[in-house]
C-alpha cells in the first residue's frame, strides 16, 4: 500500500496517560477568541506569508534549480561523477523541502503539491514501465507515486546495484535520461506556479482572510500544519515504517529508502524542527504560539499555558528523535521499540494541537483520520 492511502486510512491504538485533552484547556472568557482579534491573526497570517511561506519557498527553488542543472549535466553526458553530483544537490534539496511541505494550502493544495513531491514509497515497477514504454502521464493519481523526490531516490540510488551500472544504465537507455528529465522538470514547472500565486494575488487574499471559518486563512493554515504534523511526520515519516498501525514493522516504506544511510532520520529531524519553529515563529514577533498565549489557553489541571506544554512535548519528541539515529533503516530492524515510542511521543503533541489548540482558536478540525482524536 501507498503512503497516499495508508496516511488517510489510520488505524491505532492511543497511548492515553498524560495527554491533555479539549476539556482540559480553559481560555480567558467563554468565548475562547475573547483573548484575541482580527488584528492578531492578520498579523499572524502576515508573519506566516512573509517570513514563513515566500522566503521558505524562495530557498527551496533555489535548491531546486541547483538539482535541475545538475540533473541537465547528468542526462547530456552520464559519468559516475556527475551521477554523484546530482546526488548531493537531490539530497540537499529534498530537505529543504521538509522546511516547506508544511505549507500545504492555498496555491500548493491547488496543484497537490505535497502529494506529487513526497508520495512513498515510490512505485519502482511503475517507474520500470514508464521508462520502457516511454508513455506515461504524470498528471494521474496513479502516477503519484512514480514521480517527485522518491521517484528521484530510485532513479538515482536504485535502479541499478552500484554507481557504474546506474550511469551505464543512463548511457544504454534513452527513455531513462528522458524520465529522469520529465519528473525533475515538473517538480520545477508546479513549484513555479505556486510561487507565482505567493509573489502574486495570493499574498494579499491570504492576509485579508482574518476569519476563523472553514474557508478562512487561519483554517486553512491551522489545518495544514496539524495535519502535516500527525499525518506526515508522525505517521508517514515513523508510525508506517515502524508497524505502528499495522503491528509490524515495515522498514521499506521509510522516506529515502534507496538512499538509506543518515537521510532518512535526517529528513524526519528537519521536518520536526520545521513544525516546531513554525509554531513559534520569530521571537517577540507574531505566531502561533503568540496567537495561542493571547486567548489564554491554558491546562486547567496544573495551570501552565498550552503553548508551554506543546513546547515540551516538541522537545521530548525531538529527543526521542535523536535516539533513533543514526540509520532509521537499521534501527527499524534491530530496536523497533525505539521507533514506535518516538511515535508515541509525537502522539501527544498531536492532541494538543489537534484538540486543545484548534479548540481554543475556534478552528475546526476540516481534513479525515480515523485516529478517534
Amino acid at each position: 500500500m501507498k503512503k497516499s492511502i495508508l496516511l488517510f486510512s489510520l488505524s491505532v491504538i492511543l497511548a492515553a496517560g498524560g495527554i491533555t485533552s479539549c476539556k482540559d484547556v480553559i481560555a480567558d472568557a467563554e468565548n475562547p477568541t475573547a483573548g484575541a482579534s482580527e488584528l492578531d491573526r492578520k498579523a499572524v497570517l502576515t508573519q506566516w506569508a512573509d517570513t514563513l511561506v515566500i522566503p521558505g519557498y524562495q530557498r527551496f527553488s533555489s535548491k531546486l534549480t541547483a538539482m535541475k542543472t545538475q540533473s541537465t549535466a547528468f542526462t547530456a553526458a552520464p559519468t559516475v561523477a556527475g551521477l554523484q553530483s546530482l546526488r548531493q544537490s537531490w539530497r540537499e534539496a529534498y530537505l529543504e523541502w521538509q522546511k516547506v511541505e508544511v505549507f500545504e494550502f492555498g496555491p500548493a493544495a491547488d496543484v497537490s503539491l505535497a502529494n506529487r513531491f513526497n508520495i512513498y514509497p515510490a512505485d519502482a515497477a511503475g517507474i520500470r514501465r514508464n521508462i520502457n514504454s516511454g508513455t506515461y502521464n504524470f498528471e494521474l493519481a496513479t502516477a503519484i507515486p512514480q514521480q517527485g523526490f522518491p521517484a528521484l531516490d530510485f532513479l538515482l540510488n536504485g535502479i541499478a546495484a552500484d554507481d557504474a551500472a546506474i550511469v551505464q544504465s543512463y548511457v544504454a537507455t534513452a527513455n531513462q535520461r528522458r524520465y529522469l528529465t520529465d519528473v525533475v522538470n515538473t517538480m520545477d514547472q508546479l513549484l513555479t506556479t505556486v510561487r507565482g500565486q505567493w509573489n502574486g494575488p495570493y499574498r494579499a487574499t491570504f492576509v485579508n482572510s482574518t476569519g476563523t471559518n472553514a474557508g478562512s486563512s487561519l483554517s486553512l493554515l491551522v489545518n495544514s500544519y496539524v495535519r502535516y504534523y500527525e499525518q506526515a511526520l508522525r505517521s508517514g515519516k515513523i508510525g508506517i515504517p515502524a508497524g505502528v498501525m499495522s503491528g509490524v514493522a515495515a522498514p521499506d516504506k521509510i522516506e529515502a529508502y534507496y538512499h538509506r544511510g543518515a537521510l532518512p532520520l535526517q529528513l524526519a529531524q528537519t521536518a520536526h524542527a520545521t513544525v516546531q519553529n513554525a509554531f513559534n515563529g520569530r521571537a517577540g514577533q507574531p505566531s502561533l504560539k503568540s496567537y495561542t498565549d493571547a486567548l489564554g489557553a491554558k491546562d486547567s489541571r496544573t495551570g501552565q499555558s498550552l503553548t508551554k506544554l506543546i513546547n515540551d512535548q516538541f522537545s521530548l519528541s525531538s529527543q526521542q528523535l535523536v535516539s533513533l539515529g543514526p540509520d532509521l533503516f537499521s534501527t527499524l530492524q534491530t530496536r523497533n521499540a525505539a521507533a514506535v515510542q518516538s511515535y508515541n511521543e509525537m502522539q501527544k503533541a498531536v492532541r494538543m494541537l489537534k484538540v486543545d489548540m484548534t479548540s481554543a482558536m475556534s478552528v475546526s478540525v476540516t481534513y479525515v483520520d480515523n485516529d478517534g482524536d
